[in-house]
């Protein structure tokens, strides 16, 4: 009795078969599948071969990649039946690998850069459209109330002197914490960028410019540590409902950091307190003070370089000069006279022995190269905090956050989920 020989097992086109079913799903497979004939047989085998197996089957790149790179092309050349059947593919919950509503936008908006303003509004309408399909309709949303995600959106107290900040809303979900960052003295709010933009993922990341810096006002009269206190927390009152914030300061954002602590306990549930001090001595009151007079006599250029010196390690320095020099540049732009004042206030400060007030979770950072802030200075911050904890940045001086901010941003992601 004779058998019918049986067919091989085709484990290219299995595999192909496998991975066109995990990126675009059972039912539209089928579907496909179902519509072949005498006339296109030979073209699904060889696109499930060559395409599904042959380049979707190769690890060198993850699927997210790859759907995005397709979304691209595929927009880029009109070939908008194919950009449907992928962007389907990689929104349906269940299928593998899918993108995000928010990943698509942000595929978009590049597709607008290199394929063109129209590419891209067609790639929206009818991305919008299989939303609609798919149950995830977007709701309603101003244009007028969207700002870049890398930045957030600018805001202005309403209080004087007035201070300006950037406010980056969590990219997901509800907040779970309010980090507000605090940069350095010569600095700005944007110093943070990269740290900012990891932590806005989850938080609600609030970097406001210290008054006399960037966009905020530099009052005419002489302050002290106590006003840039009272100008935070009359941000985290505007900007924060009130609740309390986890406080990051870098060396002037560290000082004020404590100072809003011991004064306005309740603004705080957790510091983070980096590469600073809790007073300067007889040595540290002299050098600011030799660099309030030579900003006063010849401008903050004059101490740009040495600045940068303390700012950033050597090696950091010859390997990145582009950074330092767009540091040395924000220096070089800040109000002298907002800087000679934040200067004089912290030049004026002592907390040492107000430490022992400060009673919420604390982490210090230092760096093992800041000759600002040597390692023995964090270490004394630590045992005066109750609840203090010390790490530190191999290598890294006194700027760790734009030195190392990767080193930086694990750090403190760690420390904030522990809050």
């Amino acid at each position: 009795m004779s058998s019918k020989p049986q067919t091989p097992f085709d484990h290219d086109f299995e595999r192909g078969m496998r991975n066109r079913r995990a990126a675009l799903g059972d039912a539209w497979v089928d579907k496909s599948v179902a519509k072949a004939n005498a006339f296109n047989a030979g073209f699904q085998h060889f696109i499930t071969d060559y395409a599904w197996h042959g380049v979707w089957g190769r690890p060198g790149l993850d699927w997210k990649t790859r759907r995005i790179i397709v979304l691209a092309v595929t927009s880029a050349l009109g070939r908008w039946d194919e950009f449907e059947i992928h962007l389907r593919g990689a929104l349906t919950p269940g299928n593998a690998h899918t993108l995000t509503p928010e990943e698509v936008r942000e595929a978009l908006i590049q597709i607008a850069i290199y394929a063109g303003v129209p590419a891209a509004n067609t790639g929206f309408a009818r991305a919008v459209g299989i939303m609609k399909e798919l149950g995830m309709e977007p709701p309603p949303h101003p244009a007028d109330q969207s700002w870049h995600p890398g930045v957030g959106r600018s805001y202005f107290t309403q209080t004087r002197p007035k201070l300006h900040a950037t406010v980056r809303e969590p990219r997901s979900g509800e907040a779970a914490h309010t980090i507000v960052f605090s940069h350095a003295l010569g600095q700005d709010g944007s110093m943070w960028d990269a740290v900012a933009n990891e932590l806005a993922a989850t938080c609600r990341v609030i970097c406001p410019d210290t008054r006399g810096h960037g966009r905020s006002q530099t009052p005419a009269e002489p302050f002290t540590l106590t006003e840039l206190a009272a100008d935070a927390a009359r941000l985290i009152d505007e900007l924060a409902d009130g609740e309390p914030v986890v406080w990051v300061g870098l060396s002037m954002g560290g000082l004020i950091g404590q100072e809003l602590a011991t004064r306005f306990p309740d603004k705080v549930k957790a510091l983070v307190l980096a590469n600073t001090t809790a007073g300067y001595d007889d040595m540290g009151r002299a050098a600011i003070g030799q660099r309030i007079a030579t900003v006063e006599a010849h401008g903050l250029g004059a101490i740009a370089t040495s600045t940068m010196h303390r700012f950033f390690s050597e090696g950091f320095r010859q390997q990145r000069a582009a950074t330092v020099s767009r540091h040395q540049r924000l220096l070089e732009c800040t109000d002298p006279e907002g800087y000679t004042a934040c200067a004089a206030a912290l030049c004026e400060a002592d907390l040492w022995d107000k430490l022992g007030q400060i009673q919420v979770p604390t982490l210090v950072i230092a760096g093992t190269h800041d000759e600002s802030m040597p390692i023995e200075v964090a270490q004394a911050l630590t045992r005066g905090i109750a609840r203090a904890e010390l790490a530190t940045l191999q290598g890294c001086a006194h700027l760790s956050a734009v030195e190392q901010p990767e080193a930086f941003t694990e750090l403190l992601g760690e420390f904030v989920a522990s809050v």
